[in-house]
């Protein structure tokens, strides 16, 4: 598997999956290119080049997960997998490589591509990359949309990777927004609570499985071990000399600075993974930055949210959909197939498909996934299905959902439970974040489940018979 990400380019290249475009305005042209082919599950990766105003070879990168084939490259798994398929050797790939993780430590090495060139001092300023405005009402440009940036536990020494959202505000000043609960914002807290400014290290360009392991929630430390093992090869980082904190030593752009104690700037509104611009304008905290480095024709990733599917939204929900599977498995739950968390329902809706075993195996299964990390944050619906549904097929749940339920019996109300600032539902000013989670099983009832009407079943063998002699003629 190739390591940075023009080896991820090369490849993307080499199946006809990337298209580089010239010429684009970094005013709305490349976020609105980027949100108009986000959908289109076979459409290709976009390099941007020649951006208004900004020096020929200063590149931005779109799009890049948005095709199964570019999906499974990334996550190293065989390519031309379905949606199930994929959720499902990447749960088995999570549950084997928890036990590997200590084989892929973070690998110091002395130097890197990332050091090619420097900026320190008064010579710093991140203007020069083509951040673009993504979205006609955002407050300003957003270099962080798939960034990977890199904190430490002032007190376990643990080092995190996650992936925030961030605005330029001037040459040297860059607007950081954490949401509470998350790990960067916890490692500042503690700095700040020493009264010392919280050393961070931005990385701007990477191959998008940093991105990837930024976005979701995974235990505390581990992100440089995932990615590790799921390359099967250690990260290599630098000691970077200003912070002393281990970063990826082939990231194309990388910030390293300090986000001081009690320093506030407006930040925002931004258009955010719910389709929405729910968060108003409101101070956030800075990073200064105290120097730059970056190779030789720099790549930024960019990874606008937008109305769903967005530009990362299937890279994320097929993520966070098997990290669920692998979490809830160790909670002992039995028998899942999957579980789906929708793309287009933005991290609100999520489907569990199991194979009921006792009596409330499919509430059990629900309310433990209402309240997972990974899916509770702003979560809304958790629906239950058998089996022998495919949770990725929103036909298949709607017609589980529609003929397997009850309304009366079968949703349950989960109230008080925690949200988000981002949450369009909750009216503003509020002060805390709080919704209720709407649990639907949409199982057959456990207790004459043998009873249930038989459903239209077509036979493999028929099936496979019918489309070997007239597929060709229909197109099946």
């Amino acid at each position: 598997m190739e390591e940075d990400l023009r080896g991820w380019l090369n490849y993307v290249d080499k199946i006809g999956q990337l298209r580089r475009i010239e010429g684009a305005d970094w005013n709305l042209e490349i976020g609105c290119l980027t949100n108009l082919n986000a959908p289109n599950r076979k459409g290709p990766a976009l390099l941007f080049d020649s951006i208004k105003d900004h020096e020929a070879g200063f590149r931005v990168l779109t799009n890049s997960n948005c095709s199964p084939e570019r999906l499974a490259y990334t996550l190293n798994l065989p390519a031309s997998l379905s949606d199930l398929e994929m959720v499902r050797a990447l749960w088995q790939k999570f549950a084997a490589l928890e036990g590997e993780l200590g084989k892929f430590p973070p690998q110091t090495v002395k130097t890197g591509p990332v050091m090619e060139n420097a900026m320190s001092g008064d010579g710093v300023d991140v203007l020069k990359f083509p951040t673009p405005k993504w979205h006609a009402l955002d407050g300003g440009r957003f270099i962080g949309t798939g960034d990977a940036i890199i904190t430490r536990d002032p007190d376990t020494g643990d080092i995190n990777v996650g992936t925030y959202r961030m605005m330029l505000h001037d040459r040297k000043t860059i607007g950081l927004f954490f949401a509470p609960g998350q790990h960067g914002f916890f490692h500042t807290e503690k700095w700040h609570a020493r009264k010392q400014p919280a050393p961070v290290c931005i990385s701007y360009g990477h191959h998008p499985l940093y991105f990837g392991m930024g976005c979701v929630e995974m235990p505390p430390g581990s992100e440089y071990a995932f990615i590790g093992a799921i390359r099967q090869a250690p990260v290599k980082v630098i000691q970077e000399e200003i912070t002393g904190l281990p970063v990826p030593a082939d990231s194309e752009i990388l910030v390293a600075g300090w986000i001081p104690v009690g320093k506030w700037k407006p930040e925002g509104p931004f258009g955010e993974w719910t389709g929405y611009y729910a968060s108003q304008p409101k101070p956030a905290r800075v990073v200064e930055v105290e120097r730059v480095y970056y190779r030789n024709q720099p790549v930024l990733l960019g990874s606008p949210p937008n109305r769903p599917p967005s530009d990362a939204s299937y890279f994320k929900e097929t993520l966070r959909s098997a990290l669920l599977c692998h979490e809830l498995t160790k909670m002992g739950i039995p028998d899942i197939k999957a579980v789906q968390v929708s793309e287009i329902g933005a991290r609100q809706l999520v489907t569990i498909a199991i194979k009921q075993r006792y009596a409330g195996h499919a509430k059990q299964a629900a309310v433990l996934l209402s309240q997972s990390r990974l899916a509770a944050v702003q979560g809304r619906y958790v629906i239950v299905v058998d089996d022998d549904i495919d949770p990725t097929n929103m036909q298949e749940v709607l017609w589980a959902l529609c003929t397997r339920s009850d309304p009366e019996k079968d949703i349950d109300i989960i109230r008080r439970a925690p949200s988000s600032g981002l949450d369009p539902i909750i009216r503003r000013p509020a002060d805390h974040f709080m919704n209720s989670r709407a649990i639907i099983d949409a199982c057959k009832p456990f207790e004459w489940f043998n009873e249930f009407p038989q459903e239209i079943k077509i036979s493999s063998e028929l099936e496979k018979q019918v489309r070997a002699k007239f597929g060709k003629q229909l197109g099946l």
